[in-house]
């Protein structure tokens, strides 16, 4: 079982507000999006937001992910990242997705999920020279990531097992676009305004 991990936690302190509720495309928000990218590649979807974050919640149950708050979100991703973790202690593997990148195609997220399933320790696509998300580890990390804190997310955990790393080729780097600022909400909705989320 695969379990897919959405951080979906942040203050969005850059972009001056709550980011992953700003529309891109088809009606749906930044969060939506990526929820919607995410669901159909995974056996179980957790999405992990800021308590009291009712908005965001809603509609992340809505777009069909279990919704769990997460009381240390304000220290930063690795906090939110290893409380996501803990929520699925039994499964085989977690796909961690960003929900501030809503561009990631489904077919992509597939072939991460895939490699865990095929037995890779962990799995990420890679263009070029370049690491992208979501990232995919297999149940053998389980208490590293959970230790996880701060804002760091996983960084230090791929580099002390970068041997363990299954590179999963992809043909376009250009999704992992993120928003951070209100020209990356231009550019997301221009690139979403053609297409809605691939099944």
């Amino acid at each position: 079982m695969i379990v897919g991990i959405l951080l979906a936690a942040g203050a969005g302190r850059r972009f001056g507000g709550d980011k992953l509720l700003a529309k891109v495309a088809d009606g749906l928000c930044v969060a939506e999006l990526s929820a919607a990218r995410l669901a159909p590649t995974v056996d179980r979807l957790i999405a992990v937001v800021r308590p009291g974050n009712d908005a965001l919640a809603e509609r992340l149950a809505q777009a069909g992910a279990e919704v769990m708050p997460c009381p240390t979100a304000h220290e930063g991703m690795g906090a939110s990242l290893a409380f996501g973790v803990r929520q699925a202690p039994d499964a085989d593997g977690w796909l961690i997705a960003l929900a501030d990148m809503p561009l990631v195609a489904t077919d992509d997220i597939r072939r991460v999920a895939d490699a865990l399933r095929a037995g890779a320790a962990i799995a990420l696509p890679v263009a070029g020279d370049r690491r992208g998300h979501p990232v995919g580890f297999s149940r053998h990390f389980f208490d590293e990531l959970t230790a996880l804190g701060g804002d760091a997310g996983a960084r230090a955990l791929l580099q002390r097992h970068a041997a363990a790393i299954t590179p999963v080729p992809v043909a376009d780097a250009g999704t992992w676009l993120d928003l951070d600022t209100a020209d990356d909400l231009a550019a997301l909705r221009q690139q979403a305004s053609a297409q809605s989320p691939k099944k």
